[in-house]
Parts: structure tokens; C-alpha cells; sequence
């Protein structure tokens, strides 16, 4: 019995089958591909193959302005814009027609100045259209000089019809791409002047703690030792984090703006009440002085007005002068710093001087929701503020679960709601321990800035130096990621990030 004989494919099918595969497979990798920087490049290179051209050009279409325009095109270093209708590709991007030109020179629609200003010498040209789904024309791809010498013939034009199909859907897709990018980076702008617009004396915190942040999360993908060696993070994980650490105190927003921006432990109008109440202590000293003054000329006489008027002087000054010493004192208690052993103390003991009012009532200097203000151990918010400062990472992180993410930038609300939380379970809003790398970086970067911002109402600026020691007794205590903040100093992170030398 005699065995079939199979005969093999025709060498031009093999060479057309390995053409399509090729489209094939390079329609998979354009689809993956969503920067059209990455994008244009290897659709130009795909095509040359494809048609076994010398170059090519690939023209996408502007409607607004009834321009092509082209970010590549092989041989040329500059973008290239040309009116719909002019020229070879403006016409193909016009009619939607194939044009495939056998001999350039020959053609009158073919315009010799790109020739003159290149030095390339143009012979056979194809050039198709690219069309979407609906079948409209959205650019052109244009190819020159067959590399064997002979025209493009109908293959060609078949063959890179279908490249231009599969490449418009991933032109499209990388457009959308970009403009998606651009809504969320105009989105995170304006939430940025919207923190600064409640609080002016903290512009560009927001964009430092970024900086600081990416920049440390950049440098992890240098080392070769230690817990972190092995962690790196892509480019679209440095825009999620980039975009937590822009956001990260966007909840202030739904902070009173009087305590956000407490800059002393009384509030501008509690001392403007303080301060008449002490004026009007100070003229019931006056009166009283006055009023002994005249009860003992009345009772010694005229002779002694002498003698009593200087008792009196000396007792008025005495008494205006202890009064002014605690005024002085309470505005020394206003202050965001620590008082002094026996400050509280005193303020309590202050707390019992009365004074006389227009009714002749006595009335207290101090009230006790004052001196409980100005007891305030440390900086200038009470318990109760603090609690509402700190409920800013609650509002942040609200009103970034509001947002319907991409799936790229899905950890966004999670990141940042995190940047208070310590280590050793100390920190807000919900005291974890299980805090995310990118969050462990923020919070270091947040400290930092937080100290060594220019001098703001309530504190002045800590120096470089010292604000990495108050750094590394946060982190000798257990609160902050020790490895994470040597790889902050050691790599100067503040220097590299900051494009300015650590004071």
C-alpha cells in the first residue's frame, strides 16, 4: 500500500502565514500596551517588517484642528503636523482610499520638500488608512521604499490594513489611557489647592510628602541587602502611591478651619476677651485707689492729702503692676510650649482673683474653661481638638472610597489612611500594627516635612539635623520602621528629593 504524499506549502504562503502570525502577535502586544510613547515605536517597527519597507510613518488624525499629527515617524526627530487633504497622508486621512504610488518622483501628489529637508530619497510609497470599529478614520500609516525594489504590491496593502485595524484599537485604547491619566492628575491637583485654600501656612506639604515618599520607595530598588532588598515597585504602584501621599490630608477639609489653624491655646477672640476683661480689672483698681483716696481725706483731713495721695500712688502702682505681671504670665500660658514646673500650679491659684464689675459684682479674672485651656501640656489644641484633627485621616479616606479607582490605583484610600498609624499600636485612626510598606514611607516623610517646614504660626521650623533625631527616637521607640528610616538618611533622601542641601 502506498503512503499519501503530502506536499508542502508554497514558499509565498509560508512567507504570507508568517506575516499574519506576525500581525497576530503583535496585535497581543499592542493590546498590552498603553503608553504611546512605548506604543507608536513598535507599530512602525511591526509594519516595516510586515511590508517589507525601508521606513515608515504613522499619522494619527486631530479632529479639533482637521490635522495629522505624528510623535513618530522613522527618520525624523520632530513631531510632524500636516492639514487634512495635503499630501499623501493627508489625502488617504481625507477619502479613507489606499494610496500606493510605484514610482514618488512621478506623482504629482507626492510632495518632494520632505525629501529636500531630510536628504532621503523617496521612490514607492503605500500608504492605508487606520480605522476604529465603526469603520471612521483615525490616522495612517504610511510606507516607503520596497526594500527590493519593486512597488508594494496588493499583499502589502492587505497586510497593512490589517496592522492599521489592530493598531487604531490600541492608539484608541492608549488615548483613553492618557486622558484617564490626565483627569486624575487634574483631579488630585485641585484637591491639593483645595487643602492648601483651608490652610495657607502648610502649601506644598502635600507635594513634599510625595516627593519624599516616591523617592524612598525609588530607592529600594537599589538594594542588594537588608528586608527590603527584594521589593520593587512599578511605575504604575509609584502613581498609586505618589497619588495616597498628594492626598493624604485631603480630609482637613472637613476640619473646622479654626482649629485647623489654632496657632495658640486661646483662640483669637477668647484673648480678645481676656484682654478687656484684664482692662477692666485694671480701671477697677483705679477706682478703688480713688475711693480710699477720698474716704481718708474724709476721715484725716485735707492736711493729710499729701501722705495719702503717695501711699496710694505707691499701692496703685504695685497692684497695676502685679496685674500686668499676670497678664504677661497668661500670655507666656497661650503660647504652644511647654510650661514651666509650677506653671499650672499657678494658673490655678490665679483662677481665684476677682475684680468688681460696673455693677460692683465680683467677677472671676480667669474662668475656668480659660485656665483649662491654657493648661494645655503641649502645643496648642485640647484633647477634644486633637480628636478632631485626627479625624482627618477618617475624612480622607471617606472621601477616597468615593472614587472609583482604576484597578492600578485601587490601594489609594488604603495607603493613606494609614500614615498616622505607628508601629508599636500608638497611632490613629485605628491603632494597627499591620501597616503597609507604602505607608511606613509616607509616615517617616510626613514627620519629617511636618518639622522642617518653613516656621508656621504655631511652631518654628526644626532643623534638618534635628528633626532626623526626634526621627530616630520615634523609631528607637518602636514607632516608626527602623530599616526604612536608615535608608532615609543614608541615602539623603531629603537632599535627592527635595533638590536642596539639608540645614
Amino acid at each position: 500500500m502506498l503512503s499519501p504524499v503530502f506536499s508542502q506549502p508554497p514558499p509565498d504562503l509560508n512567507r504570507r502565514l508568517a506575516k499574519l502570525t506576525s500581525i497576530l502577535d503583535v496585535a497581543k502586544a499592542m493590546s498590552a500596551e498603553r503608553d504611546l510613547d512605548l506604543l507608536l515605536p513598535l507599530i512602525l517597527f511591526e509594519a516595516t517588517k510586515v511590508v517589507e519597507a525601508d521606513r515608515c510613518s504613522l499619522f494619527i488624525l486631530d479632529r479639533e484642528r482637521n490635522e495629522l499629527w505624528s510623535k513618530v515617524a522613522q527618520g525624523s526627530k520632530n513631531e510632524i503636523r500636516l492639514p487634512v487633504g495635503s499630501g499623501v497622508a493627508g489625502q488617504v486621512a481625507h477619502t479613507g482610499a489606499v494610496i500606493n504610488i510605484p514610482d514618488a518622483y512621478a506623482d504629482a501628489r507626492f510632495n518632494r520638500s520632505f525629501d529636500v529637508s531630510s536628504g532621503y530619497q523617496t521612490k514607492t510609497i503605500l500608504c492605508v488608512p487606520m480605522r476604529d470599529a465603526n469603520g471612521d478614520v483615525t490616522g495612517v500609516i504610511q510606507a516607503l521604499n520596497k526594500l527590493d525594489g519593486q512597488g508594494f504590491n496588493a499583499e502589502d496593502e492587505e497586510l497593512l490594513l490589517a496592522l492599521g485595524a489592530q493598531a487604531a484599537g490600541a492608539i484608541e485604547n492608549a488615548l483613553l489611557h492618557e486622558e484617564i491619566n490626565r483627569l486624575f492628575e487634574g483631579f488630585v491637583s485641585a484637591s491639593v489647592v483645595a487643602i492648601e485654600a483651608r490652610d495657607p501656612t502648610t502649601a506644598g506639604h502635600s507635594g513634599r510628602v510625595a516627593d519624599l515618599t516616591v523617592s524612598l520607595a525609588q530607592t529600594l530598588e537599589h538594594l542588594s541587602s537588608g528586608p527590603y532588598a527584594r521589593i520593587r515597585f512599578s511605575s504604575s504602584e509609584l502613581q498609586e502611591l505618589r497619588y495616597a501621599s498628594l492626598l493624604h490630608d485631603f480630609g482637613k477639609v472637613g476640619v473646622r478651619e479654626p482649629v485647623l489653624v489654632k496657632a495658640e491655646k486661646l483662640y483669637p477672640h477668647e484673648l480678645d476677651v481676656l484682654r478687656a476683661r484684664f482692662q477692666l480689672a485694671r480701671k477697677d483698681l483705679q477706682l478703688q485707689s480713688y475711693r480710699r483716696r477720698y474716704e481718708a481725706v474724709r476721715r484725716h483731713g485735707a492736711e493729710a492729702a499729701s501722705d495719702i495721695e503717695a501711699a496710694e500712688e505707691a499701692r496703685l502702682a504695685s497692684e497695676l503692676k502685679h496685674l500686668l505681671e499676670v497678664f504677661d504670665f497668661v500670655l507666656t500660658c497661650n503660647r504652644p510650649t511647654v510650661l514651666a514646673q509650677g506653671g499650672f500650679e499657678r494658673l490655678t491659684e490665679l483662677g481665684n482673683l476677682r475684680f468688681d464689675d460696673a455693677e460692683g459684682l465680683a467677677q472671676p479674672l480667669l474662668l475656668p474653661r480659660e485656665i483649662q485651656s491654657l493648661s494645655i501640656p503641649r502645643g496648642t489644641l485640647s484633647a477634644e481638638e486633637r480628636r478632631e484633627i485626627e479625624s482627618h485621616v477618617e475624612h480622607t479616606y471617606r472621601f477616597l472610597t468615593q472614587i472609583p479607582w482604576t484597578r492600578a490605583l485601587r490601594r489609594v484610600p488604603e495607603i493613606a489612611y494609614a500614615h498616622h498609624e505607628k508601629l508599636d499600636g500608638t497611632g490613629y485612626p485605628r491603632a494597627e500594627r499591620e501597616i503597609p510598606i507604602q505607608s511606613r514611607m509616607m509616615s517617616i516623610a510626613d514627620i519629617y516635612d511636618a518639622l522642617t517646614a518653613s516656621d508656621r504660626p504655631y511652631k518654628k521650623a526644626v532643623p534638618h539635623t534635628l528633626a532626623l533625631d526626634i526621627l530616630k527616637r520615634e523609631t528607637d521607640s518602636g514607632q516608626l520602621d527602623r530599616d526604612l528610616f536608615r535608608i532615609f538618611v543614608e541615602a539623603e533622601i531629603p537632599r535627592r528629593a527635595l533638590a536642596q542641601p539639608p540645614k
